[in-house]
């Protein structure tokens, strides 16, 4: 089985020119820490080897200077640009269409920056150590055979829960062996003492447990999803031609290539908490939490 250092892909095109007031790059850590210096601090330290920020060029120049230069002495960086017009050859889209094509679509645009086995984050999450470490092990090793070799961190869903109100988040249904079978979108899921609910499409309330495993939008890929994505997204787009607001999504991807028996997702487990700004109010309580991790040695005081 090969071993080599594995990219990061950070889903940032939907950071906009002004910082100041995105929670994407928002305080969080005791020297004014973003979540995304964590997950960069973190991922460089798991072993891998490169970063690309997928990004739009309206805000290059800004990005460039407020976020990805001060990673430079950690890690490789490099970046691909989610813009409307990065479409297959022969395909043509609605001028009238402002809305981005979707996740699916971000991953497609870094297709000819990425040349090794990689991981897939969002920019404005805390996914924690142990996920980067348990994912940039796997994709270290990730080999297609018989199936497509991807790969998923699962988090608790006590884990993931806001103190403030409801979340949407894909429940996991999982084979003995921890291959993905299933994700179950729950899009209002409260906290309720140690377990949590939800509310069903007939607005009744259902009991969870609290233990089950939930996707965040942690994915590890080997290069053959590329080719894929390509194939799917020109269906996408012949499909919904219609639609200006119809969203190209990586677990939709998934799912389709699972069901046609092509990819065997395996599900990672972890205990780490997540962390997400959802409210206003999370901003407080994250960063309570972050300032515990780096009491506990977790973190130092200062990343860079």
């Amino acid at each position: 089985m090969p071993t080599r250092q594995p990219t990061l892909v950070v889903l940032a095109a939907g950071i906009g020119s002004r910082y100041g007031g995105l929670k994407q790059i928002d305080p969080i850590g005791p020297s004014g820490e973003s979540i995304i210096d964590y997950s960069i601090y973190d991922a460089a330290r798991a072993g891998f080897g490169k970063v690309v920020f997928v990004i739009r060029y309206a805000i290059e120049d800004e990005f460039r200077k407020a976020i990805g230069n001060k990673y430079k002495s950690i890690i490789d960086v490099d970046y691909a640009f989610q813009e409307l017009d990065k479409i297959p050859k022969g395909y043509s889209f609605d001028k009238n269409r402002a809305k981005p094509w979707g996740t699916g679509h971000a991953i497609l645009v870094a297709k000819n920056i990425v040349d090794t086995p990689f991981a897939v984050i969002n920019s404005d999450d805390f996914y924690g150590k142990t996920a980067f470490e348990k994912i940039c092990s796997y994709l270290s090793n990730a080999e297609d055979n018989k199936f497509y070799d991807y790969s998923m961190v699962g988090f608790k869903l006590r884990n993931t829960l806001s103190e403030f109100g409801y979340v949407s988040r894909g429940v996991c249904e999982a084979s003995d062996s921890n291959y993905l079978v299933d994700i179950i979108e729950r899009v209002e899921i409260y906290k309720r003492d140690s377990a949590a609910v939800y509310i069903d499409d007939n607005k009744q309330e259902c009991k969870l447990t609290g233990n089950e495993i939930v996707s965040m939008n942690m994915w590890g890929f080997t290069l053959s999803i590329f080719d894929e994505l390509e194939t799917m997204f020109k269906k996408f787009i012949d499909a919904n031609r219609e639609d200006l607001k119809a969203e190209f999504f990586i677990p939709y991807s998934v799912d389709e290539l699972i069901k046609l028996e092509k990819a065997k997702v395996k599900v990672l487990e972890t205990n780490d908490l997540w962390f997400g700004i959802t409210y206003k109010e999370d901003k407080q309580f994250v960063a309570g939490k972050i300032n515990q991790l780096v009491k506990d040695g977790v973190y130092p005081h200062k990343l860079y």
